[in-house]
């Protein structure tokens, strides 16, 4: 039967769209935004890229930044040597912005993703100028933002200033989005990196949210309702192999969500109290060994994200433990997403799954892990103090060992790794073209040449000068990157004014 009763419940029972949102957060059955993680090399390698997902049919996309971006540097700083454009796209200015998104209508995408963390601000930054170029209101669009510097501390290790003002950036992002382009995601309170470093389905919730409070109170302390803000969240959050556990997972992060947002914060738009979620397939699932086993992971993960409700989600490619997806690899992983949501029939029934005992039962069990996880943080001083004492990344660490000595024993099986493993042919790999670094730093110069060298040195002025007096620096911001100020200049003022981060932590 193909339309099943969307929104069936046993008598008396919670309704899908119904506080505490365990079954979905809307009462209709809707399909997720397909979206596609790619980038790499120059703005106008990923342009083309970018291109070729939309026509086969990707609803949004994520911009994966290289690691010099990431980290507020400029593709010819010396620090940047080796790393321009091989995890992802170098964007040193506007320009770069420009040839990312030319022959892309900003309006015709449902939603472009990105990896900025440490540098959020100066990602809607970018978007918002580039948006007024067009003379398009960039309300007309969507934007999802990650902006979630604190799990840099935990999980990946791109952070550019102390805890503090790392902290202070980003919510200078979230409230200058709420208020000004509330249709667009000024954080994504991200899971995914924490379960990624070894977090079991427990730690990857709480630790975020742990996280999303020290966000949520700077917030309100600046005069920002919850309600004002919370509405424009997302979370985004891995899927793994273990099925059942993670449909639970992201039927708990709901329920919990809801109840922090209405018993502890107050809120009373039920927006504040809908996670929306945006799933990502595990990349620490996927093998360097017989890779096209990931296929089959990957197609599992989809499904379980699928049956939990998910509003957006990322399909792995096969060859993400190789490298950079080739485009082959990508399209595919895009076919999976299309193939489960338009031949299987499980988008036509929300929460399908929803009365098994065994789902049921692990939803109320991981529910009860994830406060009194919580709890715990909250004891230690909650996610600042957390992160300066080094508490959350030894727990990643004994979590990951742990991991790993389950794998080494065979008690958790991995398919052609520990369990029937057999030679494979090794596949073409994604190769970046190492001249391609040379090419960015002649762009950059050229750009320096060319832009009103007094307009950017007031503009970084202004930006230094609302630092320093603890203002919202979101509009100094816009106004640098529209003078062409680089992402290294914008970051190096910001440093001369916080510092940067040094770690004081031992194991």
């Amino acid at each position: 039967m193909r339309r099943l009763q969307a929104d069936y419940a046993p008598v008396g029972a919670e309704r899908p769209g119904e506080y505490p949102y365990t079954r979905g957060v809307s009462p209709e059955p809707k399909p997720w935004i397909m979206g596609q993680y790619a980038g790499f090399g120059t703005a106008a390698d990923s342009n083309r890229r970018f291109k070729t997902l939309l026509d086969a049919g990707v609803t949004g996309f994520s911009v994966a930044l290289d690691l010099p971006t990431q980290m507020g540097l400029d593709s010819d700083d010396p620090r940047a040597l080796g790393e321009v454009g091989r995890v992802g796209v170098a964007i040193d200015s506007l320009a770069d912005i420009e040839t990312l998104m030319d022959g892309i209508r900003l309006e015709s995408i449902s939603q472009v993703r990105t990896t900025a963390n440490s540098v959020g601000y100066v990602w809607a930054a970018m978007f918002i100028a580039l948006a007024e170029q067009r003379g398009v209101d960039p309300g007309e669009f969507g934007m999802f933002i990650q902006n979630d510097v604190l799990k840099e501390f935990i999980a990946r290790g791109t952070q550019i200033f102390p805890p503090e003002p790392s902290l202070r950036l980003a919510v200078d992002t979230i409230e200058y989005v709420a208020r000004k382009v509330p249709r667009w995601v000024p954080l994504a309170m991200s899971g995914y990196h924490i379960r990624e470093s070894g977090a079991d389905a427990v730690q990857e919730i709480a630790f975020t949210f742990a996280n999303a409070r020290a966000y949520l109170d700077e917030a309100v302390r600046r005069g920002v309702s919850v309600d004002e803000v919370a509405p424009t969240l997302f979370t985004f959050l891995a899927v793994t192999m273990d099925f059942l556990p993670e449909v639970a997972k992201l039927r708990a992060a709901r329920r919990v969500w809801a109840r922090l947002m209405r018993d502890t914060y107050g809120a009373r738009d039920p927006r504040s109290q809908q996670l929306r979620i945006f799933a990502f397939t595990a990349g620490s699932t996927l093998t360097a060994q017989q890779p096209l086993n990931n296929v089959a992971r990957t197609t599992v993960e989809t499904l379980a994200a699928a049956l939990a409700g998910v509003q957006t989600l990322h399909v792995s490619a096969y060859d993400e433990a190789l490298g950079v997806p080739t485009e082959a690899a990508a399209t595919l992983a895009l076919r999976t997403q299309q193939v489960v949501a338009s031949e299987s029939g499980v988008v036509d029934t929300l929460d399908p799954l929803a009365g098994s005992f065994a789902v049921e039962s692990l939803t109320d069990d991981l529910e009860k892990r994830i406060f009194d996880e919580l709890d715990r943080i909250e004891r230690r001083g909650g996610a600042l103090a957390c992160i300066e004492s080094g508490w959350f990344a030894r727990e990643l660490s004994d979590a990951a060992y742990a991991h790993a000595r389950e794998v080494e024993s065979g008690e958790r099986v991995i398919v052609g790794v520990n369990r029937y493993p057999a030679h494979t042919e090794p596949l073409e790999v994604f190769k970046v073209d190492p001249a391609l670094e040379e090419g960015q730093a002649r762009s950059l110069a050229a750009l320096r040449d060319r832009r009103d060298g007094a307009a950017v040195a007031a503009a970084l002025e202004d930006l230094t000068a609302a630092a320093k007096a603890g203002e919202n620096i979101m509009p100094a911001c816009i106004d640098a990157v529209r003078a062409y100020a680089t992402v290294g200049e914008i970051v190096d003022r910001l440093r001369e004014v916080h510092g940067p981060w040094m770690s004081s932590t031992s194991f």
